[in-house]
């Protein structure tokens, strides 16, 4: 059988925009080194096709100004998906503090009521110790009283 119990993390999956989980996977994906690698690898080859293979009718020649308007394109639009991502992840922390403090406060309450329940187990042993000891004639107050079927002489 399987397991359908549903974590905070499950609900607030469900809970996500169709905005925020692009923004989760655009921060995901441009935080990689996969994505840095063919990065690299993509403007290396604009480079050497426009420089080499192109040389004479190249579309972007030398300093590359289209590659340029995409790279500071890019920049601005990776800042701000950045900065959602960013947001998103602070609204998490936040919703996992207040989710923590809760299931704190309802363990605090819990301990508190097990100490209670404790406490009263260790009177009632208490009692029933000495009950015990007065009716075995031991402990401390067993000097005091005779005891049973002892003789005296």
């Amino acid at each position: 059988m399987t397991d359908h119990r549903i974590t905070w993390h499950g609900e607030h999956k469900a809970g996500l925009t169709r905005g925020e989980r692009a923004a989760d996977i655009l921060r995901n994906g441009m935080g990689s080194w996969t994505f840095v690698g063919l990065f690299i690898l993509f403007m290396a080859a604009w480079a050497a096709v426009n420089t080499f293979l192109l040389a004479t009718r190249a579309w972007d020649p030398y300093p590359f100004i289209l590659l340029n308007l995409f790279l500071s394109m890019l920049a601005g639009l990776q800042g701000a998906i950045l900065l959602i991502a960013a947001k998103r992840q602070d609204a998490i922390a936040a919703a996992m503090a207040l989710h923590d403090f809760e299931t704190d406060v309802q363990a605090k309450v819990e301990i508190e009521r097990l100490m209670a329940l404790n406490r009263q187990q260790l009177e009632m042993l208490q009692g029933v110790r000495t009950l015990l000891e007065r009716t075995q004639g031991i402990g401390p107050d067993a000097a005091d009283e005779p005891r049973e079927g002892r003789e005296t002489g």
